[in-house]
C-alpha cells in the first residue's frame, strides 16, 4: 500500500478564488535555506538537491520498513524584510527562502542522514537538513497560473482577507508547486498559497 499524503492532508487541497482557513499539523521536511531571485543557480542547486534525497529516503522506508509513499511536492518558504517585494514590487533579489519538500513522520535522523550519505554528489548536500514547520493556522487559497500573477492574489489575501477577518500574518509566505514546471504551461500552474495566520489584537 502507497501512502500519498496529498490525499490524506487537508492542507494540501485548495479552492481557486476562495480564501480558507485551515489548521495545519506539524509536519516534517526537507529543507534548504537561501537567498535571492529563484531564478539562479542558487536555487536550482537546492531543488538537485532536495528530491535526491527524498527519493533516497522514499526507498529506504519502503525496503526497510515496508512503508511506501509518494514523493511531494516542491514546496517553498518566501520572505522579505519589505513583503511589498512579494504583492507589488516583485522585486525577487530581496527574497529569502526555504525549499521544502514533505517527508513522513516515521522518517528518523539515522534514515536521514543515510539517504544523504547516498546522495552525496548532489550540489547542495552540505546545506539540506530535516526539520520539522508547525504553521498551526493558516489561510491558503489556489492560484492557477504564471508565478508572477500571484501578487494580485496575495495582495488581497494580505491587504483584505486577513484584516478583515480579525487575522493578522505570523510565520513566512508558503508555496506548495502542485504542477511539474518543466512539463506545464506557465497558464496551467497549480500553485497552493498559503499564510500563517493569528487573532489580531484589538
Amino acid at each position: 500500500m502507497k501512502t500519498d499524503f496529498k490525499k490524506e492532508l487537508a492542507a494540501y487541497s485548495a479552492r481557486r478564488g476562495v480564501f480558507d482557513i485551515i489548521d495545519v499539523p506539524p509536519l516534517r521536511y526537507l529543507m534548504i535555506d537561501g537567498h535571492g531571485d529563484p531564478n539562479t543557480q542558487t536555487y536550482g542547486d537546492a531543488i538537485s538537491t532536495i528530491f535526491p534525497v527524498a527519493y533516497k529516503l522514499k526507498f529506504l522506508s519502503k525496503r526497510e520498513l515496508d512503508r511506501d509513499y509518494v514523493v511531494m511536492p516542491l514546496e517553498a518558504l518566501w520572505w522579505s524584510a519589505d513583503m511589498s517585494s512579494f504583492t507589488t514590487d516583485r522585486d525577487k533579489s530581496q527574497w529569502d527562502w526555504t525549499a521544502l519538500n514533505m517527508v513522513p513522520d516515521w522518517i528518523t535522523d539515522e534514515l536521514f542522514d543515510r539517504a544523504v550519505a547516498a546522495a552525496s554528489e548532489a550540489p547542495a548536500i552540505e546545506r539540506v537538513r530535516l526539520s520539522t514547520l508547525d504553521e498551526g493556522r493558516c489561510v491558503q487559497t489556489l492560484h492557477l497560473g504564471p508565478f508572477d500573477d500571484e501578487g494580485p492574489v496575495l495582495a488581497e489575501m494580505h491587504d483584505a482577507f486577513i484584516p478583515t477577518n480579525g487575522l493578522r500574518m505570523t510565520g513566512k509566505h508558503h508555496e506548495i508547486y502542485l504542477s511539474d514546471i518543466r512539463r506545464t504551461d506557465p497558464a496551467k500552474l497549480r500553485t497552493i498559497l498559503r499564510q500563517p495566520v493569528e487573532d489580531a489584537v484589538t
